[in-house]
């Protein structure tokens, strides 16, 4: 097997991705193997370095996980339970293509975790310390940095982490774990719209208008907008999917 990008054969691409991974099993918890390369390769998804449709290739990978290939096989089976991997007979492991069903399966998700969390702020204030909102502030600083030096996957890797921090404003870990996976997943579904920019684009200002909004307290009025924002993001996906 080897890691592959279908249709651009970007070799120095792969690379690249396999340097990034190197350098963060360096930064990882070696107490669970398994999980540590599991959590390296969910975090490349999300990130958007493994797109739908690369193959991952165990010789490479367990030189640069640092990591017997029974482990590797083990956090290849924790990322297909989820859904973030496949395997095919005689042909080996896969990142997944997902579809429009799976666009609106995972919005319905996102609008029932994401929304209930903000409308569930208006009665965790006295709980909520000051500096929490920082990290989503960080997040659209990010994106809007990345936006103006045209590096549109950075923004999206922006955006990707704006919505993590925002449920983690819940403080629950079992949100946190489910998180993770579904954004993964999003990051998936995000690959049908060939131009990041077009993607995007004109989220930039809605995540900052969210963050002001929860800065300012106006918990319902934030979790109207994300409703609204959600909606009009799923439909753009659907709509691509359509006429690709």
């Amino acid at each position: 097997m080897s890691i592959s990008q279908r249709g651009d054969g970007d070799d120095e691409g792969r690379r690249a991705w396999l340097r990034s991974v190197a350098a963060d099993v360096a930064r990882q918890d070696r107490s669970s193997s398994a999980e540590r390369a599991a959590n390296i390769l969910r975090r490349s998804i999300t990130e958007g370095a493994l797109r739908p449709g690369a193959q991952l290739s165990e010789i490479e990978l367990t030189e640069v996980l640092d990591v017997s290939r029974n482990t590797l096989r083990e956090a290849f089976r924790l990322l297909t339970h989820e859904g973030l991997l496949v395997y095919k007979l005689h042909r080996g492991v896969f990142v997944p293509e997902l579809d429009e069903q799976d666009v609106v399966d995972l919005y319905r998700l996102r609008r029932v975790l994401e929304v209930d969390v903000v409308r569930g702020l208006e009665k965790r204030v006295p709980e909520l310390p000051e500096g929490r909102l920082e990290p989503l502030q960080d997040d659209v600083e990010a994106a809007e940095a990345a936006a103006l030096a045209g590096r549109w996957p950075a923004v999206g890797t922006a955006n990707m982490r704006f919505h993590r921090h925002l449920i983690g404003l819940a403080d629950s870990r079992r949100l946190d774990d489910i998180t993770g996976r579904l954004l993964a997943e999003l990051r998936l579904l995000f690959h049908v719209i060939a131009r990041p920019q077009e993607l995007h684009e004109p989220y930039i200002k809605r995540n900052r208008g969210i963050f002001e909004l929860l800065a300012e307290r106006r918990y319902e009025q934030a979790a109207d907008q994300l409703q609204q924002y959600l909606l009009d993001s799923e439909q753009g996906l659907l709509d691509a999917f359509k006429s690709r």
